[in-house]
């Protein structure tokens, strides 16, 4: 068991009473293929090493109640006449858990859950997901059930869709719950076929946080979703064959400009070449080639940049200050993009100075400390309860 789950154990016992159950739930970082999961695209993230632990313990009141380490705050919910809608609250996300184990016809009853982690919130690297998932595993010891990667991955992204309304795919959740160590994840959006591919001992994932937070719930990252499902629509109708986005090529998208807006466009256009991006980087991982990984994630960035306009000015400076840094084969924005991190493949033997230098010029340019950090690929929440965490 991990010290950050028997820390948390400890602190939900003397908050009620009661010995609990933990569950941790990995942060993750996306190596390449950004905003084409909600378009049954491929994606490359990997899980890294910030968590989130979920304690439950049974209660016989019949009520939910939710204590958060990281916002010092309680909350209490009477299951049975709930009315089930969005508060705007951080409870909203496991909260939308339980409510997407009832609607699958999964039992829950009355119960404590503390909620504690260290995942970075605002910067891209999934918190929402985190703390999902980590809800999710505790649910299921709750009710004595099992679920599969898919199941779980599934009704964890319909708690963040459907319940707190945020517009995001199911790459998040998927990869928090099945990662594997030393390993970054392939992932068909549409079908869950996945592939676990090496990455070479000789370089490192470092991350880098802008500290300009997003909120996913909303405002750009929801108008951008919308562009992107309207230009699909377009594509659907006037090409046969096409269902989703992931269908369609370049020539299709070309055959439709004059259909669609100009916005719907740039964002199409940018999904279509970043699924033909994340292909390539698997080749060139397979081939252990970081210079071709590293120049594909710097044409991803140009892309979510300028095509689907999803970047901003602090971002784009981490990532012009990275790939200057000796040893940095590549760097991009990571995540959904409006701030949050940038994520680099540096040499091993440099990824300390790179570090150092990254943060240093960062500030001299922008007068935000950057927080930077080194991470190998880690266990999901499901790896991690196999090994223990229960």
């Amino acid at each position: 068991m991990r010290s950050d789950e028997i820390g948390a154990i400890q602190s939900h016992k003397r908050r009620f009473s009661t010995t609990g159950h933990a569950f941790a739930a990995p942060a993750r970082v996306n190596l390449i293929g950004e905003h084409t999961d909600y378009t049954g695209g491929l994606v490359m993230p990997m899980a890294i090493e910030f968590a989130t632990v979920a304690v439950i313990s049974e209660r016989q009141d019949g009520r939910a109640v939710f204590y958060s380490e990281n916002f010092k705050e309680e909350a209490s919910f009477e299951l049975a006449s709930f009315d089930w809608s969005p508060q705007g609250h951080w409870t909203d996300y496991p909260l939308g858990v339980v409510w997407s184990f009832r609607e699958a016809g999964v039992g829950v009853g009355g119960f404590s859950m503390s909620l504690s982690g260290n995942v970075p919130v605002g910067a891209g690297l999934s918190s929402s997901a985190s703390v999902e998932v980590a809800a999710a595993m505790a649910l299921l010891d709750l009710a004595g059930a099992s679920m599969p990667l898919k199941e779980i991955a599934t009704l964890c992204r319909r708690a963040e869709n459907e319940y707190v309304g945020a517009k995001t795919g199911i790459m998040d959740q998927f990869v928090v719950a099945g990662a594997v160590a030393h390993r970054a994840m392939m992932l068909d959006c549409r079908s869950l076929e996945f592939e676990l591919l090496p990455l070479p001992n000789a370089v490192r994932v470092v991350i880098c946080n802008s500290m300009v937070s997003h909120d996913v719930a909303g405002g750009e990252y929801g108008d951008r979703s919308d562009e992107v499902s309207a230009g699909q629509d377009v594509l659907r109708r006037e090409r046969p064959g096409i269902e989703l986005l992931r269908d369609a090529t370049l020539e299709d998208l070309e055959a439709c400009r004059g259909k669609m807006s100009a916005a719907s466009f740039a964002r199409c256009k940018h999904i279509i070449t970043e699924n033909a991006r994340v292909l390539a980087a698997r080749d060139a991982l397979l081939a252990g080639d970081m210079k071709r990984l590293g120049a594909l994630m710097v044409e991803a960035h140009a892309s979510m940049r300028d095509d689907f306009a999803a970047s901003c000015e602090e971002v784009d400076d981490l990532v012009e200050i990275a790939v200057g840094q000796p040893g940095c084969f590549g760097a991009r924005i990571t995540g959904g993009g409006f701030g949050g991190c940038t994520v680099n493949i540096v040499s091993a033997e440099r990824a300390g100075e790179f570090v150092e230098a990254a943060r240093c010029e960062y500030k001299a340019k922008t007068g935000i400390d950057a927080q930077c950090f080194v991470s190998a690929p880690s266990d999901g929440a499901l790896a991690m309860a196999k090994g223990g965490a229960a």
